[in-house]
């Protein structure tokens, strides 16, 4: 088996990295204010901890875009290939697309995607 190419390839990648930290470290400017070590984020000095708590319905929009993003990844890999499917696979995205639409409208009327707690509450008292 010829390895040499590969080994070839590795020795470059690692000589390229190898040279561009040793040329910013040898060109980059020097900096010893103390101002230069402070974090910042935009501009903008931090000011407290970063352990801030974060509302749960932050977290469930993540999970649900997370989801329905996996869904559109899915709908993408059937339209690719729908020349080569036929009608079955027509009527089968049909179905999960109509499972999705469903997921979705249950998940407004149980208010998941609603970020104001007063309504949410009023939601829950009502029993919808």
């Amino acid at each position: 088996m010829r390895l040499w190419p590969i080994a070839v390839y590795l020795l470059a990648v690692v000589g390229v990295a190898a040279a561009m930290l040793l040329l910013s470290h040898l060109l980059g400017q020097r900096h010893r204010e103390p101002e230069t070590a402070l974090p910042y984020e935009g501009g903008v000095e931090s000011h407290g901890t970063a352990r801030v708590p974060v509302a749960a319905p932050y977290y469930l929009v993540a999970m649900m875009f997370v989801i329905f993003d996996l869904e559109a990844v899915f709908l993408f890999a059937w339209a690719v290939a729908v020349p080569e499917l036929g009608w079955v696979a027509f009527v089968e995205i049909a179905v999960f697309v109509g499972v999705l639409v469903a997921a979705l409208v249950w998940l407004w009327r149980v208010g998941a995607l609603d970020w104001n707690p007063r309504a949410r509450a009023r939601r829950w008292e009502r029993g919808a």
